[in-house]
C-alpha cells in the first residue's frame, strides 16, 4: 500500500515538472508570469505562442487581390467591442483612410481558425488584422524599408499589444520581406471600390467583369481611333523570376478552364517569364476572358501586344 501511495506522488510529481518544462520550452518562462487565459484565446488555441509554418514558403505564384464593392461582414463590426477590458470603435467607412505604423504577422497559431467575421484564417492567403476598420477592407500595404506593396483583404481584429498598427498574413508578410525581422515599417492605404466597380492595377477603379463583355465593341473602336498600329492580341497575369513560379500559374489555368484557355509563358529580354494568355484576334474574345479570369481569382490580367 505504501509503495502504491509513493508511485502515485512520483506520478503526480513528473507530471507536474513536465508541465513547467514544457511552459518553459513554449514561452521561455514560469507559469507564474504566464496569463494563460490570454494566450489561448480562452482555450480556443491549442499553441500558446505563435510560429511561422515549418520550412521555407513561396509565395510568388500567388495571385494578387482584386479588391471589389463588398457588404459589411454580420461578424466583426460590434461598436464599441471590448477586448481584455479596453474599448475599440470600429469606422463607419474606409474610405480615404491612410495611415503609418508598425506591422506585424501572424501564423501557425491562428491557421484554421476563425476570424472575427467568421471567416477561416488562412495564413498561406493575403488577409490582415485592424483594430477599426470595417470588416472587410481591401489595403494596399507598402513596407517603407524596400517599397515593395502587397494587396490584402482585412476581416480580423487586431493586433492587441503594444503600439501596433496592424497584423499580416504569414504570406503577406513574406511577399513584404519581413518574416523573418518580425516586424516592419509600413504605410496602409484603404482601396474602396464604388458598388459596381473593381480595382485596377494602377489604382483606377475599373469596371466589373461582368460590364466589360457589354463594353467590348466601343473599347475596341475607342482603341482602334486612337491607337490604330497597336493591337492587343494576349493577356499577361504575372511576370517572375522563376520558370518553376510560371509555371505553377500556368498548370493553375488549366486546372480551372482545362483546354479552353491557352497558356504560354515567355522568356522575354528582361529575363522575366511571362504567363500569357491568347492569342486572340477580337478585343470582345479578350475583353471576355478578362472578366472570366478576374471571376476566377487570377488578379486583374494586363493586355499586351506580341509584335509576331
Amino acid at each position: 500500500m505504501k509503495q502504491g501511495k509513493l508511485l502515485l506522488l512520483v506520478s503526480i510529481f513528473s507530471l507536474v515538472l513536465s508541465g513547467c518544462m514544457s511552459t518553459r520550452h513554449v514561452l521561455g518562462h514560469d507559469d507564474s508570469d504566464i496569463d494563460f487565459d490570454k494566450a489561448s484565446g480562452g482555450g480556443r488555441y491549442s499553441i500558446l505562442q505563435d510560429h511561422a509554418p515549418s520550412g521555407d514558403i513561396k509565395v510568388d505564384h500567388l495571385p494578387d487581390l482584386v479588391p471589389k464593392w463588398e457588404a459589411k461582414s454580420r461578424g466583426g463590426n460590434k461598436n464599441p467591442y471590448e477586448v481584455w477590458g479596453k474599448k475599440y470603435w470600429v469606422m463607419d467607412s474606409a474610405k480615404g483612410y491612410t495611415a503609418e505604423g508598425t506591422a506585424s504577422w501572424y501564423g501557425k497559431k491562428f491557421h484554421g481558425h476563425k476570424t472575427s467575421n467568421g471567416e477561416i484564417y488562412d495564413m498561406y492567403a493575403f488577409s490582415a488584422a485592424h483594430k477599426s476598420l470595417p470588416l472587410p477592407t481591401y489595403l494596399k500595404v507598402t513596407n517603407l524599408d524596400n517599397n515593395r506593396s502587397v494587396i490584402v483583404r482585412v476581416n480580423d481584429r487586431g493586433p492587441f499589444h503594444g503600439d501596433r498598427l496592424i497584423d499580416l498574413s504569414y504570406a503577406a508578410a513574406v511577399r513584404l520581406d519581413y518574416h523573418k525581422k518580425g516586424l516592419a515599417r509600413v504605410r496602409i492605404e484603404a482601396i474602396t471600390p464604388a458598388k459596381g466597380e473593381a480595382y485596377a492595377a494602377d489604382d483606377v477603379p475599373v469596371e466589373t467583369p461582368q460590364a466589360l463583355p457589354n463594353k467590348a465593341s466601343a473599347v475596341s473602336k475607342g482603341a482602334d481611333a486612337s491607337t490604330p498600329d497597336l493591337v492587343f492580341t494576349h493577356l499577361q497575369l504575372g511576370a517572375f523570376s522563376s520558370e518553376a513560379s510560371a509555371e505553377t500559374l500556368k498548370r493553375r489555368l488549366f486546372e480551372t478552364f482545362d483546354t479552353s484557355v491557352r497558356v504560354e509563358v515567355n522568356q522575354q529580354g528582361d529575363g522575366l517569364y511571362k504567363v500569357l494568355v491568347g492569342p486572340y484576334k477580337e478585343m470582345e474574345e479578350l475583353q471576355k476572358w478578362q472578366g472570366k479570369l478576374q471571376e476566377s481569382g487570377f488578379g486583374s490580367p494586363v493586355r499586351v501586344a506580341l509584335v509576331p
